[in-house]
């Protein structure tokens, strides 16, 4: 509140990973990446059981094969195996890059509300509770709460 504020020294501060983690919009991207590391498990999962299947072939073939043909298997099979590592590679780069992506998205709506919100309340300030460093606080300068409220509000 302004009064609140004005007996803080107009100063508040905002937990940001807290607001991320707990605004309707944190909590979908948070299921939306879930989601999407599941779908790629499977893959990962469905790729490698067919790469052991036939790891296993090749030693029950291994006496009836030429020494030509083990060998040739032997590097079909390593090919497969480095696809899979370069797939599974690109998969952790893509699910971080689009973790970032949305983390950045939201942070960049829950900033402007953040501002929104301290000039309705009256702050001359709003500190990031642990980029700030903020080794002590009253609670009651504390609007992360307020501001999570205020973001689901406006559907973000």
């Amino acid at each position: 509140t302004a009064s609140a504020s004005f007996a803080a020294g107009g100063v508040a501060y905002i937990d940001l990973q807290k607001a991320l983690n707990l605004s309707e919009s944190g909590v979908s991207a948070k299921q939306e990446i879930s989601e999407q590391v599941k779908k790629y498990e499977a893959i990962v999962k469905e790729k490698q059981e067919t790469l052991m299947a036939q790891k296993q072939d090749i030693e029950k073939q291994a006496v009836l094969l030429s020494d030509d043909a083990k060998a040739q298997k032997a590097r079909d099979y390593q090919q497969q195996v480095k696809e899979l590592e370069r797939f599974t590679k690109d998969i952790q780069e893509t699910l971080q890059q689009t973790d970032a992506d949305l983390t950045r998205k939201i942070l960049e709506k829950l900033l402007k509300v953040v501002q929104e919100v301290g000039k309705s309340d009256g702050y001359l300030m709003v500190l990031e509770k642990t980029e700030s460093s903020i080794v002590y606080a009253d609670e009651s300068i504390d609007i992360t709460d307020s501001v999570i409220k205020a973001f689901d509000k406006q559907g973000n």
